[in-house]
Parts: structure tokens; sequence; C-alpha cells
């Protein structure tokens, strides 16, 4: 058996992480944003190894049940919004187990864990073959196994391409419980409009370490498939939804690219009245001139075109505020965990402010911030 000792025991009530009281529920959605950053913030990644990244995330998405909704990758961080269900009522079964295991571990080690496998059940000695189960399946369905294992491989596979030794990220990940529905929405938006506040490309579907990149770019299987699969969980679960990469075509996303091209009606007529064919390669048909309208009188009666301008400026709260969503959400978190917080405090829910102020009402934090949000 192994002696993991779960996300934060021992641990000072400041250094804890915060996880989501009602993890192992499966009635309720579990969904974090993380954050790592390379060591000394240099600029380290190349093309080949955004795309080695991706490629051992997309495993351990398969060996851990865990879905990755929306990604980026950038030179010197990643940007992950994970959502972590529990294992299902009764484990997995032998088939599963080795199906799974074979994402992320060699033909070699699957064949002896399936002859031994065998052998226990053959022999009687199920005590035994749940005992081998829970060895492996420890790291599945877990926020810190799953940082954990992506982080070391690719850490190892990149010291050895690079003939480098040493740590390759700065420090512990940072992760933030975010709520499902209007809140992941945002974080999707947020995470993959980190290309454009850098500066790097005007359009988010330019680039190609991103699930809305990949999504856009991606063919209909494979990777593409699975970042269009995990936008829609992201944008449209809460609304009845399943998590599969054909919802992904016409409302789906459209709507999220009105989300993330959105700088003001400006910028949407200058596309349109482009006239004739669009220019603009990643633009469907429905941004017909009559769609966008009808879409920016919908935008301009809501709080959208201020929290889109936002999206475009560095908001410390989606990476620091510990627990992001509507304020009964995160109101709800500080009174299942109120033995972290001293006894003057009465809620939890705190008011954006600085250059969230935007969001001001629909999202909220755990944490005050006071400084870097102006």
């Amino acid at each position: 058996m192994n002696g993991k000792t779960g996300e934060g025991s021992g641990r000072s009530r400041k250094g804890r992480r915060w996880l989501a009281p009602w993890k192992d529920s499966a009635e309720r959605p579990v969904i974090y944003h993380c954050v790592t950053r390379v060591v000394d913030r240099r600029f380290a990644f190349e093309q080949a190894d955004k795309e080695q990244f991706r490629t051992l995330m997309r495993m351990q998405e398969n060996f851990t049940g865990c879905r990755v909704l929306a990604y980026c990758l950038m030179s010197n961080h990643v940007h992950l919004l994970l959502e972590v269900p529990p294992m299902r009522e009764g484990g997995l079964s032998d088939d599963e187990l080795l199906r799974r295991m074979k994402a992320v571990h060699s033909e070699v080690a699957v064949a002896e864990v399936a002859k031994r496998l065998a052998e226990l059940r053959k022999a009687g000695r199920d005590a035994a073959a749940r005992e081998l189960h829970a060895g492996i399946t420890y790291r599945m369905h877990d926020l810190g196994e799953f940082m954990k294992a992506l982080l070391q491989r690719f850490s190892r596979w990149f010291n050895t391409n690079h003939q480098r030794t040493g740590t390759l990220w700065e420090s512990r990940f940072k992760s933030v419980l975010v709520e499902d529905g209007i809140a992941a929405q945002t974080m999707a938006a947020y995470i993959d409009l980190n290309p454009v506040r850098a500066g790097m490309v005007a359009d988010p579907a330019d680039y190609r370490w991103s699930s809305y990149g990949e999504a856009m770019g991606g063919g209909p299987k494979g990777d593409g498939k699975k970042a269009r699969a995990g936008l829609v969980r992201a944008l449209m679960a809460h609304k009845g939804y399943e998590a599969d990469a054909r919802h992904w075509a016409g409302r789906v996303s459209k709507e999220y690219r009105m989300i993330l091209l959105e700088e003001g009606e400006e910028k949407l007529r200058e596309v349109v009245n482009k006239g004739g064919e669009l220019e603009v390669k990643v633009v469907r048909k429905w941004l017909k001139k009559a769609v966008v309208d009808a879409e920016m009188e919908r935008l301009q009666r809501s709080r959208d075109v201020a929290i889109g301008k936002m999206l475009r400026c560095r908001v410390r709260y989606f990476t620091d505020g510990a627990v992001i969503g509507s304020r009964g959400f995160v109101d709800e978190v500080f009174r299942l965990c109120r033995d972290r917080f001293g006894g003057k405090r009465k809620d939890g829910a705190r008011k954006w402010r600085g250059s969230g102020a935007a969001a001001a009402g629909t999202l909220w934090s755990v944490r005050d911030l006071k400084k870097g949000i102006s």
C-alpha cells in the first residue's frame, strides 16, 4: 500500500492547498485553475518543448481520469483548468486499470501487473488484488498527484533533451478552486487569452499551444477533439451540455469566440465590414452582420463588454484568489473551511477591485487582495 497522506496533511492552515470540501462527491464538479512557472521565470520552452508537455498532459489525463478543460503553454509558465472527478464507487475493474496504465507505463510493466492480478484472482485473494489496485489508483483522480507526475515527467524529459540538471519549476504550483458555470467559463477565456495579453498574437486562435488554438486548428480526432470537448465542458456543462466535441460547432464556438474577440463593438464591426467572404480564417459563416448586431445588443445589455476588456489585462484574482465563483459559492466554501480563518472573519466572499473590478458582483474570491490589483 501507498503511504499517501493527501494534500495539506501536516501543513499549517496557511500552507494548505484549497481543495473542494465535496471533492469525493459524485454530484458536484470540482475544477481548479493551476499555474506553474519556470525557475527564475526564464523563457525556456521552445516549440518542441510545448508539444512534449501537451503530449504528457494528455497521457496523464488518460491515466488519471482527470480532464483538462482549458490550457495555455507559454514560454515560461503553464496554465491548466483541470476537472478532478472522484473515483467512481466500487473502483476500477482489472481491465480498466490495465487500460489506464497503458497511458503512462511500459508494456512490460502493464503485463506484469496483469499477470499478478490474474494469479490473485485465480487464487481467490481478492483483498490482495484490491491492495495491488490501491498501489496504482492512489495517483488517479487527485489534483496533487496529477500535477506532480506531469511536472516531474516533463522535467526529466526537458533536462535530458537540453543537457541540464536541477530544478525546472519555480516553486509549488498554484491552484484556485473555481465554481462550475460563469466562473469556469471566464477562467477558460482568461487562460486562452494569455498569448494575446503577452502581445504574441492578435487572435487567440493563432496560438497553437492553447485549448482554443488547438480546438480551432486540430483535426476531427485526437487532441483537437479533446480540446473541443474540454472547452464544451468548461463553457456549457452548467447548461446541460455533455463534454462532447460534437457540441463545439455552432452555438458553443460562436459564443466563446464572441468573448475572446471582445474588444468592443469597433473590433467586431471591423471584421464584418470587410464584406464578402470574411478574410479572418477562423471566423465562420455565423459571423454575419445580422448575427453580430443581435449579439452586440445582448452584450450591451450585460457586462460582457467590460469583462471582455478586463480579460485582456492581468488579473491577480484568477491566480491568487484561492476560491473563485459566485458570492454564494465562495461563502459556502468559507463555511465548510471555517478553521482556516480567525474568529473575527464573518464571511468568505470578497469583492473584486482594481483590474478585476469589471467582474465585481459577478465573481468573488475568498482572498481580499490588496497589492498588485491595479
